[in-house]
């Protein structure tokens, strides 16, 4: 009986923590970081204060586990759909486009997450800035290396400078999500799908890949 009591206490708190950070990324992505508060987030739920902290124990603790929550929800949202894909050109567009489409579907309310607290912290040294910086540095090398698979295909050059594309492909896609939050309108992300493809095939052995299905949101001009 006092195993059914205690798994069941755990079990309640696990979901109370899932709805907390729920609700803390939602914030996070439109307010930062820094407008989480144990008292919000617990009158916004209609739980507890004690209940809250339990979970956390501190301010910096519930950030922390809001960037690992975010973390979790962009990789569901963007990583997964495109992990079986084959290695190529084609694999990249489809991660910069799933990207964007992230974005567009406000999967955060704020847009991308990331993009909204890393402004917040980028220059306050501390444990929520060593988080972030390791989320950014973690999606870099993933584009890197998609485009590194790609070179190894032979649709990329062989002196094609993987990390200034890299770079200018995370590039246009923060600045869709900065433009299309700010000014509410869909039209930046059309512009980067689309950019994003003139950068890849400005790189490629075949000036006419990666292909555009039939059915595919994105054309060239």
């Amino acid at each position: 009986m006092a195993g059914s009591t205690t798994d069941g206490r755990v079990l309640r708190g696990e979901e109370t923590r899932r709805t907390v950070l729920r609700r803390a990324v939602e914030i996070a992505s439109v307010e930062g970081l820094d407008a989480l508060s144990i008292g919000r987030l617990a009158t916004d739920l209609g739980l507890s204060k004690s209940g809250v902290f339990a979970g956390f124990g501190s301010k910096e603790e519930l950030q922390l586990a809001t960037v690992r929550a975010a973390r979790r929800i962009f990789s569901d949202a963007v990583i997964t759909p495109v992990a079986d894909l084959p290695p190529g050109l084609d694999r990249a567009r489809r991660l910069c486009e799933g990207w964007l489409a992230y974005s567009r579907a406000r999967v955060f309310p704020g847009g991308c997450f990331f993009f909204e607290v890393t402004a917040e912290y980028d220059a306050r040294p501390g444990p929520v800035r060593d988080a972030l910086a390791a989320c950014a540095r973690e999606w870099h090398a993933l584009v890197l290396s998609t485009l590194a698979e790609a070179r190894a295909t032979g649709e990329l050059r062989a002196d094609a400078d993987l990390e200034g594309l890299a770079f200018c492909l995370v590039a246009v896609l923060e600045t869709a999500n900065s433009q299309a939050v700010l000014f509410d309108e869909a039209t930046p992300y059309d512009r980067a799908a689309l950019a994003a493809l003139r950068l890849l095939r400005a790189d490629a052995t075949d000036p006419a890949t990666p292909v555009l299905a039939p059915g595919d949101a994105y054309r060239t001009p």
